[in-house]
């Protein structure tokens, strides 16, 4: 097939923002069983280093399938790598 045949029959994405959220998380954690992964975000409450209980307040729960998960987590370590050649490497 050549480049403009393919140019042709590419759909073009169009994002709609119209009824987007932002919310902020400091924590997020990631769940799965066989047919979907869960990943879940909340922000942490604890100010003082030495408490016993840190208490991490979710506010999002996001279910995907495995086939969009893996996407994800290969977005997200293009836009990593990006961050980093840019700012410097983050350590954990």
């Amino acid at each position: 097939m050549s480049e403009e045949n393919a140019e042709k029959t590419a759909a073009q994405i169009v994002w709609d923002d119209s009824a987007i959220a932002t919310n902020y998380a400091n924590v997020c954690n990631v769940m799965g069983t066989r047919e979907e992964i869960m990943l879940l975000f909340g922000t942490n409450q604890a100010w003082n280093a030495e408490q016993k209980e840190v208490k991490v307040r979710l506010s999002n729960r996001v279910v995907l399938n495995p086939y969009a998960a893996k996407r994800l987590m290969q977005l997200l370590e293009i836009g990593l790598k990006e961050y980093e050649a840019r700012y410097g490497e983050l350590k954990l």
